[in-house]
Order: structure tokens, then sequence, then C-alpha cells
């Protein structure tokens, strides 16, 4: 056994096929078939299933894929912190943002981090704020920045950029071109949700509730999994919706949708930074960190 099978064998785990891993890692199927079969030989068990098209770990494999993941995060933060001591900034690092904080925030800091240590890889995930934080939580994700707070204690957030969302109405609506409207009439018009995992319907839903209202009183007309189809939803006459300012900038600047205040709602929020409170953070995440709080 030595680290390079168990990086193989914790890319097959992960692309749940032999075929894809052997693609994401540049090596023949036969060579990667071959590299699992000396480590199950080496444990004198089968670790993988072949079900059909999908590839899933026995119960043994789900152990040595716990250990494989922290071993292999061992070597890394082994690795970057001896280029650290030598004064050099080298290594990779994986963030993870939800639908606003990876199309709008985090590239910008990416490209910033980038001209300062050109020699760092940075990966970046996108996905809703429940599906980072569990990324984060697994250790898959060093850092990630997302839309709503979570109770979970194995995550620590703090708050990195205030936010404010408004109700997003398209060209020709009867209420474009208005600055507000009463809370209660958001409720007489077809409106796009998001996805239970959203942060940014979080913080919609538990905008109504405190405002004394029900959020069952909206007439979802349909459920869209990001911003990016919630916004050609709301220009297509679909519905309206609540957005962040920041995802609708450019719309807004040409006329195509219009922003109103909905009175008696506190649509403010904040984007955090989020990790893991129980995992170590490699040097390279630390340097991350301190340029971004920097550049907040």
């Amino acid at each position: 056994m030595d680290l390079w099978q168990l990086h193989i064998f914790v890319s097959v785990i992960e692309h749940k096929s032999f075929s894809k891993a052997s693609e994401a890692i540049n090596l023949s199927q036969p060579t990667v078939s071959t590299h699992i079969k000396e480590l199950e030989e080496h444990f004198k068990c089968r670790l993988l299933d072949r079900l059909g098209k999908v590839t899933e770990p026995t119960r043994a494999g789900l152990i040595l894929y716990d250990y494989a993941k922290q071993l292999l995060a061992l070597r890394d933060q082994t690795q970057t912190t001896m280029f650290d001591y030598l004064g050099q900034t080298k290594g990779d690092l994986v963030l993870g943002g939800s639908t606003i904080p990876s199309g709008y925030i985090l590239p910008k800091l990416m490209g910033g981090f980038k001209t300062k240590h050109p020699d760092v890889a940075i990966s970046l995930v996108t996905g809703d704020t429940g599906q980072i934080t569990e990324e984060v939580k697994s250790g898959r994700l060093e850092l990630g920045v997302v839309g709503a707070k979570t109770e979970d204690p194995a995550i620590e957030q703090t708050e990195l950029i205030k936010d404010e969302m408004k109700l997003i109405v398209p060209r020709g609506h009867a209420w474009a071109g208005k600055s507000s409207i009463p809370c209660n009439q958001i409720f007489t018009q077809p409106f796009i949700v998001r996805e239970k995992g959203s942060g940014t319907w979080r913080s919609i839903l538990k905008s109504i509730d405190e405002a004394g209202f029900s959020p069952r009183q909206l007439q979802p007309t349909v459920t869209m999994g990001n911003s990016v189809a919630v916004i050609q939803g709301v220009l297509a006459g679909v519905g309206i919706s609540i957005l962040s300012t920041v995802a609708v900038e450019e719309e807004l600047k040409t006329g195509r949708l219009f922003a109103l205040h909905v009175e008696g709602l506190d649509l403010t929020r904040f984007f955090y930074l989020t990790l893991s409170s129980r995992r170590s953070r490699s040097p390279i995440c630390d340097k991350f960190l301190a340029f971004t709080r920097k550049q907040f």
C-alpha cells in the first residue's frame, strides 16, 4: 500500500467509476484496476463493488476511504508546510461557494490571490449552501462562502460581506419603476422559489415569517436550482422573485429588470466564511483567509 494507490482508490470512489477516475488522474483503466486489485490483495478483502455502471465501496472500502482521505490530507499539509518554511507558497487549494459567492465574490478573490501566489492551484466547487457546508465539514473543501448560518457545531462561520436582497420584476411588469411594494402584495403574484438547500431562500422565508406573514401565502409557480435560472425565469415572465442585487447588477443597469424594496421585510443578510471547527487548515488556506479578510 502506498499513497498513490490510495489516491487512485479515493478517485474511483468519488467518481463512482473506474473509467471516470482514470480520465481524472490520466491513467489507463487497466492500470487503475491493477492498483485497486493490489490494494484488495494487501487487505485480503473486496473494497469496491461494480453495480452496473456505478462503482460503490464495500463496508471495508468505506473504512479505508475515511483513513485514505486523512492520509492524503496530511500528505498535502506536510508538503505545503515544508514549502511555507522554505519561503515558497505552492500547493492546491479547494474552495466552495453557494451560487452568489461562487459567481460574483470568489472569482475576484481567487484572481487577486493567484496574482500574489502564482504557484498555487485553486479549484472552485459550486453548490447550494447546504451542500457546501457539508463538503467543508467532511474535509473535501477547506473553505466555503455561503449565504446562511448553520447551527452545526462542527462548522465555524464569520460574517464576510453584507448583502441586500430586493424583489425583482421584469420590464413591463405593473410594478416596474416603483421603489417599494407592501409585503402583502407579493402574495398576489406568481413567485419563483429556490430549492430547499438554498441559503438565499432560507433567508427569504425567515424574513417573511419575522414580518408576521406565512411563507405558505406565496404562490410558487416553479422551483429553480440557482440564481441564474431564477433570473432567466423572471426575464421570461415566469414569475417574480427576491434576489441579491449583486446577481442582477447588469440587468438593473440595462433596465431589463427592476428592483423594489418590500415594505416590512428585512432582506439584509450576510455571506459567511465557512470553515470546519474540527479540522486543521493548510498554510495556503490560512494565507487565503488572511488575504480575504484584508480585502473586506
